[in-house]
């Protein structure tokens, strides 16, 4: 769920501040900004209770994540009103991101027993036999979040709750430019009775790589330019890192698809959250033999969209103007270049930070609303010749996040999927994938590093891996000491050989 990056934003940010509404310029709240000096100090403090919490067990940490799940599940309106006022976002938009969490939590609350439990490995080879091989995974004391503004609920706590899961405190920063859900979540945090393992550090770039510098693991979503430069700073100290950066999630239309199905797919994955999400669909290839019925269907459920903050909409505003000025200068330079905007096309008069839905047509990769991230309510459609065409340019990016493919033949539709160069596909969806918390969401080339969710390893990601080996008799030890004689250390490297040879001699015939 990538956004306009905070990390690298200088400006200072001191004392109070007053944080607005885009869509209304209304007050939405007062945020106390953190100086980045005393980071430290509550990195600190949440490394001293992460002990406590480790301590807990995986039974006991899940028992607080279910009351933390049903805190948010009954305070669901307090935190959608307050996302709605800081965002500009509509109400159906702001209505998807708690239940996500109470879902991610409801998986990793079954979960984290099995995730957290040691791994018993073989022997390599039968003399080791009389050895148990145990993996343990540790939590790393304190791990920093680094959220972006889009959906601030959600890509606020989605990692966090993996990391809590793993015994691990969390130290979140979220975006200057939306953080008053995160104290909201904080409180439904301590209100569930939970440990102080989970601390804000409200600010901007300052703050941002105090938390890098103080942290044992970063995660980060945001742009792919900053991804480096959070990378570059976690370098330093040798801290890993697992990043979720830009996107420009392509679609690919065969002509045997529902055409129907994949409009109205297009349009919400497009449209969604104003367009900025990080697999929003932000670019189609369409076969030529449904391209005009494709185009149709497309511009007649744009036109029924209704765009505005709150209840009754479809979507809600960009995060500020200089969000709009991105998706403005995509379209504008597209028009320009013999691009037709049959829908939108142009900022609406008035108040707020809005961007009507703009489809486009006749579009092509020289111009940079097919070839860089957008992050705005735009649907560009591009007419190709042959599958083997639409793969070549869906693949024709820096970026590989996501993408999908529609089709009613769904071994074709998979076919196409697995020549696509992302970290996930959907097949006659789009978005879906995010739901998926058993399978690991991660992105290809500048798109990221490591990945969310997967499972165990959505919670073992952000554990230290430690390999315990133990005897199971006392047969054989000491067999390569030198006390022993050369004559014998010469037969057991003779017989190590041999044994280890066995098997690579059989598949070699």
């Amino acid at each position: 769920m990538t956004a306009t990056p905070d990390v690298d934003r200088p400006a200072p940010f001191t004392g109070s501040g007053t944080i607005h509404s885009p869509a209304t310029g209304a007050v939405a709240g007062q945020v106390r900004w953190t100086d980045a000096a005393d980071v430290p100090r509550i990195a600190a403090g949440l490394r001293e209770a992460q002990r406590e919490w480790e301590a807990r067990g995986a039974k006991g940490r899940a028992k607080v994540l279910a009351r933390y799940a049903v805190w948010l599940g009954d305070h669901r309106d307090e935190i959608e009103k307050l996302l709605i006022a800081e965002t500009g976002k509509s109400a159906v938009d702001a209505a998807q991101e708690v239940p996500l969490l109470i879902m991610i939590l409801a998986y990793y609350i079954k979960t984290v027993e099995k995730a957290m439990a040691p791994d018993t490995r073989p022997a390599p080879l039968p003399f080791l036999s009389v050895k148990k091989i145990a993996v343990y995974y540790r939590p790393r004391p304190v791990v920093g979040i680094i959220a972006p503004w889009n959906y601030p609920v959600a890509n606020a706590m989605m990692d966090a709750i993996g990391a809590l899961a793993a015994g691990c405190a969390v130290l979140l920063k979220p975006s200057e430019r939306t953080p008053l859900t995160a104290e909201v979540l904080l409180r439904g945090w301590l209100d569930s009775g939970a440990p102080e393992v989970l601390a804000l550090a409200q600010g901007a770039r300052e703050v941002s790589e105090a938390v890098i510098d103080n942290s044992d693991y970063i995660q980060f979503t945001g742009s792919s330019a900053t991804g480096a430069k959070v990378m570059e700073r976690a370098a330093r100290r040798l801290t890993p890192v697992s990043l979720e950066l830009g996107g420009k999630d392509p679609m690919i239309v065969l002509e045997d698809a529902d055409v129907e199905l994949a409009a109205n797919a297009a349009v919400w994955g497009a449209m969604f959250n104003a367009g900025q999400t990080c697999v929003s669909v932000e670019r189609v290839y369409v076969l030529e033999p449904v391209y005009d019925q494709f185009v149709a269907a497309v511009v007649r459920a744009v036109e029924n969209l209704k765009m505005g903050s709150g209840e009754g909409y479809d979507f809600g505003s960009q995060i500020d103007d200089s969000q709009v000025a991105i998706t403005d200068r995509h379209v504008t330079q597209a028009v320009a270049a013999g691009a037709k905007a049959l829908t939108g096309g142009k900022r609406p008069e008035g108040e707020g930070s809005f961007y009507p839905p703009t489809v486009l047509v006749d579009v092509d990769h020289t111009m940079s609303c097919m070839t860089e991230e957008t992050f705005g309510p735009t649907l560009p459609i591009m007419k190709v010749s042959s599958v083997e065409e639409a793969v070549r340019l869906a693949n024709d990016s820096q970026y590989g996040l996501s993408a999908s493919v529609f089709s009613k033949d769904i071994d074709r539709a998979k076919a196409v999927a697995l020549q696509l160069d992302c970290g996930a596909v959907n097949i006659n969806d789009v978005i879906s994938n995010l739901m998926c918390t058993t399978a690991p969401m991660g992105g290809w080339k500048t798109s990221g590093i490591g990945a969310r969710f997967g499972g165990v390893d959505g919670v073992r990601k952000f554990c230290k891996q430690e390999t315990v080996v133990a005897p199971r008799t006392s047969v054989g030890a000491g067999g390569n000491y030198y006390n022993n004689s050369h004559k014998a250390l010469a037969r057991m490297n003779k017989l190590m050989t041999r044994l280890a040879l066995a098997r690579p001699r059989r598949v070699a015939k």
